[in-house]
């Protein structure tokens, strides 16, 4: 028996830490669609990402004059700052919906629709102009971007750039000085569960090395350092097929709500000993377009009777200890991919934050509420963590910024497919894969 009593004698107690919750941002409070246009967080995003670079101009080219796109003169070198809009020939159109029993070319569907005839156009208020030159490369950007162009107007009307500027990367607080001490965040993402592919016994081992009941004296001293677990996105996976518009059966009801309820119980298991936040993705039971807004707490009647579990939104901000963390569910991302091209994940993620944007193909081709005053997918305040959901491998680097900043930059793969959960050592941002395997030799 005394293997048993390992625990009450070595008396192992959870590390804490401080949590603060910055969502505030991705919160809507009174929904509105009714007589608001997608214009306008274009109109709020220039504005606020023009007197930002703005501000970055006398330390860039001090010499050069600021011009309007209507303020162009042939020949004459100056700085333009605007939104950059791409004209992409394969890009999906609603009208060829309608069209194709007329077309002759087929409809392909890629999974990206770059080409190499795509261009860019800057667009301000006063107009719009096509971009030219080698500098800007339309397979790295997006529609939706704000950057600063140095070049001047061709004969043809076009502009010629001879560099760009971006916003790069936000202020960042000092990363506080560790002493010692590990403390563990888990990552994961894409649990599935309900789904054909998610495996039930390797979510329960992921919980079980979470809670301390897996392992030996060592591993269990290691999971009591473990002091936040943060699940990003596409949770649950309901069979869409019931839902056809009819009242359901109560056999399809229970159907539907079944694998809610064994996400509810695994997560209860968590709850009940680490802090927990729970992001909605796409496939979740929650509004499609972004900020996706917290999954409702009547969902998990079990796990949110705990005060450790909070629901959070889609993208997340949040600090512990000081240390600070943004995260999405992975649509920002895989959107980027399907309009733009990088060599991996994690040099989209790059982007996104040398932009100062989160979410820069919203609301072109990225569903997003209609803010009106503002655009919340700005990026203020540099993480020092940034992680992405629902990835098809796990990947990580540090990125560093040109005033010193660090980011830890985090893929998180689908756990149903993979088995694969991301841990994170907040003392030293250094990152390592969790696996749980669950085959048997025979």
């Amino acid at each position: 028996m005394a293997a048993m009593e390992i625990d009450t004698e070595s008396n192992l107690q959870r590390k804490q830490s401080v949590y603060q919750l910055m969502d505030e941002g991705f919160e809507i409070q009174k929904e509105m669609y009714r007589g608001q246009q997608y214009s306008q967080i274009y109109f709020a995003r220039l504005h606020l990402m023009r007197t930002l670079l703005y501000s970055l101009l006398p330390n860039w080219k001090p010499q050069l004059p600021v011009c309007t796109v209507l303020g162009l003169e042939k020949g004459k070198e100056c700085i333009i700052v605007g939104t950059l809009f791409k004209h992409m020939k394969l890009k999906p159109r609603v009208l060829d919906e309608y069209s194709k029993e007329k077309s002759a070319a087929p409809l392909v569907k890629p999974h990206n629709f770059v080409h190499q005839d795509d261009h860019l156009v800057l667009e301000d208020e006063s107009g719009r102009v096509k971009l030219r030159g080698n500098v800007l490369l339309p397979s790295v950007y997006v529609t939706g971007i704000v950057v600063a162009l140095h070049g001047k107007e061709t004969d043809a009307g076009d502009f010629w750039v001879e560099d760009i500027l971006e916003s790069g990367l936000p202020d960042q607080i000092e990363l506080p000085l560790k002493s010692g001490d590990d403390k563990y965040v888990v990552f994961v993402s894409g649990l599935n569960v309900g789904s054909s592919v998610s495996n039930p016994l390797q979510f329960q081992l992921l919980v079980d090395h979470i809670t301390g009941h897996l392992g030996d004296e060592k591993e269990q001293s290691i999971a009591a350092q473990i002091v936040q677990v943060v699940i990003a996105g596409n949770s649950v996976e309901i069979p869409h097929g019931l839902l056809n518009g009819q009242n359901l059966a109560s056999k399809d009801q229970s159907k539907m709500s079944e694998p809610i309820k064994e996400l509810d119980i695994l997560l209860t298991q968590i709850a009940a000993g680490v802090p927990l936040d729970i992001m909605p993705g796409p496939n979740d039971p929650a509004n499609f377009s972004l900020p996706q807004q917290p999954l409702h707490r009547c969902l998990f009647p079990g796990s949110s009777t705990y005060n450790t579990f909070k629901s959070c939104t889609n993208p997340h901000f949040f600090e512990l200890d000081n240390v600070r963390f943004l995260g999405t569910s992975g649509q920002n991302i895989d959107d980027l991919d399907k309009y733009s091209e990088a060599k991996d994940k994690l040099e989209f993620m790059e982007r996104t934050l040398r932009w100062r944007h989160i979410a820069p193909t919203a609301p072109n081709t990225l569903g997003c509420y209609p803010f009106t005053d503002r655009d919340p997918f700005f990026i203020e305040r540099c993480p020092h963590v940034y992680f992405v959901g629902n990835q098809d491998k796990y990947e990580t680097r540090l990125m560093k910024g040109s005033e010193g900043q660090v980011v830890r930059l985090i893929c998180i793969p689908r756990f149903g497919e993979t088995g694969i959960a991301v841990v994170l050592n907040m003392r030293n941002l250094e990152c390592h894969a969790l696996s749980f395997g669950t085959q048997f030799s025979s």
